[in-house]
């Protein structure tokens, strides 16, 4: 049903087309600095523009709470400042080199740079939105920052963890993933009064758990082209996720002897990568995990039934489709 001909980004951004502009902006005068060693790596990280996909959620569901997305442009900036702040994180947590095809702050800098960088940007967007005096948007944004450190965690023990089961690996991707971009629409919405707050919570819950499953699957069968990152990069680092998941118990002794092999090996190597990824692909695990990343996007789809029409909640239910059939 939802994996048809995808919509682009762009189409789903545009009805908040300009007001990213100003979110990038926002940004910027949030992260700024006087001093230089911390502007500096600052400038660096906001030197590429993402896709500004959480941004768009929050000015979506302001949006549809009937709210000019102008009025959600600075909770919307907040809210990308803590996503990049989890993914300089993630890259000192996991030895990164290469982030959006350029080098990570710890490869060009060090790790404890990192690390603080990333409590810097997170301590500024919430010194910044407790100015905006709103103590239930604080909140919002507080809890999900909590999940995400302890989803984080929840990724670092799981690692080599062969007996990771789907429960598991689902409350990993509700912590880590699932709850920034629930934030996301539960802030739009109490920007704009709030009256649909935990439906678009739940939407936004929903569509994560579809973001991070797809993730997942992109790892398994992208090209280093297309991802910006080398294909199999989960794998080298022992990252047990869905589609690893739910080929397992439909490999062979032998496949499963391999595969045990490949995680028992300190240095992972391209070839088994490549034959892990194989065995993933012949027993069923790629499409397995897609069928469950489109009943999330289903489940995403229903929390918007009965919610207001428009431009806004087209775009929430365009994004639907674009997650789930995105290919980086």
């Amino acid at each position: 049903m939802l994996r048809t001909v995808p919509p682009g980004l762009a189409a789903i951004q545009d009805p908040v087309r300009e007001s990213l502009e100003g979110v990038v902006q926002e940004m910027r005068r949030v992260a700024v600095s006087d001093y230089r060693p911390l502007a500096d790596v600052s400038d660096y990280i906001l030197l590429k523009r993402g896709k500004l996909f959480r941004p768009t959620l929050v000015l979506l569901a302001a949006g549809l709470e009937g709210t000019g997305p102008d009025a959600a442009r600075p909770v919307a900036a907040l809210v990308e400042l803590v996503h990049l702040a989890t993914l300089v994180h993630d890259d000192a947590v996991d030895h990164s080199v290469m982030r959006r095809g350029m080098p990570t702050v710890n490869a060009l800098w060090n790790h404890r740079t990192a690390i603080i960088m990333g409590d810097f940007l997170y301590s500024r967007s919430v010194a910044r939105l407790a100015e905006l005096g709103d103590l239930e948007q604080i909140g919002v944004l507080a809890r999900a920052a909590n999940r995400m450190s302890v989803g984080e965690l929840r990724a670092l023990h799981a690692a080599d963890a062969l007996d990771l089961g789907e429960d598991a690996y689902y409350r990993l991707i509700a912590a880590k993933t699932a709850s920034l971009i629930s934030a996301s629409c539960e802030l739009g919405s109490l920007v704009g009064g709030g009256a649909h707050r935990e439906p678009l919570a739940r939407y936004g819950h929903e569509l994560g758990m579809a973001f991070q499953i797809v993730d997942d699957v992109i790892d398994y069968v992208a090209t280093e082209t297309a991802t910006g990152k080398p294909s199999g990069h989960d794998l080298r680092e022992h990252k047990v996720t869905l589609p690893l998941i739910e080929a397992l118990p439909r490999a062979s002794a032998a496949e499963r002897r391999e595969i045990e092999r490949f995680f028992a090996d300190g240095t992972p190597t391209d070839e088994g990568i490549d034959r892990v990824t194989t065995v993933v692909r012949e027993r069923g695990g790629v499409e397995r995990a897609m069928a469950r990343a489109e009943a999330y996007g289903g489940a995403a789809l229903a929390a918007l039934d009965g919610l207001p029409r428009g431009e806004s909640a087209e775009a929430l239910r365009l994004a639907v489709a674009y997650v789930v059939n995105r290919k980086a």
